[in-house]
């Protein structure tokens, strides 16, 4: 699944930010068939992200701190923040000594990784107590950030630093916020617990797979019925305001869909390359983000074609760059390691050079000083 969804994010950031705004024409079944699904992409991803997160959390033995899985994961959610604002950063304004503001701006690998330290301070705050209080917990975060995002969706947090407003409104450009997408993370992360708990039950797939179709149809076709209903019935007004603009839970029924999907084809995917995708999701997604935003340089993709090609240059081009990008990542992951090594072995290099070139310029400037001293008869022992 995480596999399908970065390659459904690889073409959609391709087309969204290259097609001509001529051919976006809403009335077309294709390109509306295609937004539709580009609309899908990210729930999912967010989805499976605290699905797997979470899975590799529970399942061990040791609980609590003891747990090697929390070091790694709060090391993980680290280092998606830490590239998150690597790729945004411009090395031709930072040797102007310029950090300009799309540097702040807040995507989706820093709300990734902020999710994955909040689902580890979630099971940190509940491991002592009962065992179904960490699944209800993520799953109350989810109902409680999707039900009143239409209290906070306007909120400016103009208080704050926009450093940090901008991972709670978009109102600053932000594309993700960690308000409400952490709520797909947490359902991810509530659907794991249950995964784990009947894993070894002999119909698992025979139940869950009617029961996510159902319920994901079910959300999808009625959910906004129903709040409308109910805001009649209570006269509140928040479930009229969610009727009005039902995504998260029409969102949350897609991926439940393609969850069902997935399991039903599940003897299918197996393949070998597929599983290394999905294992290679970070990488694949800093290569996109490389040749099609010009991360350190601006020189990408974006700026020379935004919203400029045709249909017959975007979708080839889409199916060309998904296969850049991704044989681009896969061979960084076969060969990771050495290129770690070299990486390093350069970088101490040139560091042991600047060291010894300062070393060099000390010694010239200390011996022309002290001649100078001498010079003016101040020189002491």
């Amino acid at each position: 699944m995480r596999a399908w969804a970065i390659l459904m994010m690889l073409q959609g950031h391709f087309i969204d930010g290259l097609l001509d705004t001529a051919f976006r024409d809403g009335s077309s079944v294709a390109f509306s068939i295609w937004k539709y699904f580009r609309g899908i992409t990210a729930p999912v991803f967010f989805t499976v992200s605290g699905f797997i997160f979470t899975f590799l959390l529970t399942k061990g033995d040791k609980t609590g701190l003891q747990n090697p899985r929390v070091k790694k994961g709060v090391k993980r959610g680290l280092e998606l923040l830490f590239i998150g604002y690597l790729l945004r950063m411009d090395l031709f304004g930072l040797l102007q000594g310029k950090i300009y503001d799309s540097f702040y701006l807040v995507d989706v690998l820093h709300c990734i990784g902020l999710s994955l330290l909040g689902i580890i301070g979630i099971y940190l705050l509940a491991q002592k107590r009962k065992k179904f209080l960490f699944p209800t917990a993520l799953l109350s975060i989810t109902v409680l950030l999707f039900l009143f995002e239409p209290s906070y969706k306007n909120w400016g947090f103009t208080f704050l630093p926009d450093a940090f407003a901008n991972y709670l409104t978009k109102s600053n450009g932000s594309v993700f916020t960690i308000i409400p997408w952490f709520g797909y993370a947490a359902f991810g992360g509530f659907l794991s617990v249950v995964f784990t708990k009947f894993k070894n039950f002999k119909h698992l797939y025979t139940v869950a797979i009617p029961l996510f179709a159902i319920t994901g149809a079910t959300l999808i076709a009625y959910s906004s019925d129903l709040f409308l209903y109910i805001s009649q019935l209570t006269e509140i007004q928040l479930f009229a305001n969610i009727y009005f603009n039902n995504y998260l839970i029409i969102r949350l029924g897609d991926v439940l869909l393609v969850f069902s999907v997935f399991m039903l084809l599940r003897g299918l995917l197996k393949n070998s390359t597929v599983l290394k995708m999905g294992q290679s999701t970070l990488s694949i997604y800093i290569v996109h983000f490389m040749i099609l935003y010009g991360s350190f340089t601006g020189l990408g993709l974006y700026r020379f074609f935004h919203h400029s090609l045709t249909p017959a240059v975007a979708i080839p081009g889409a199916l060309i760059f998904m296969i850049v990008c991704t044989f681009s990542a896969l061979k960084y992951e076969d060969n990771k390691e050495i290129i770690k090594l070299r990486i390093a072995t350069t970088v101490k290099f040139v560091f042991v050079k600047i060291e010894v070139f300062s070393l060099g310029i000390f010694q010239i400037g200390k011996s022309r000083f002290f001649r100078l001293l001498r010079k003016v008869s101040r020189a002491k022992n």
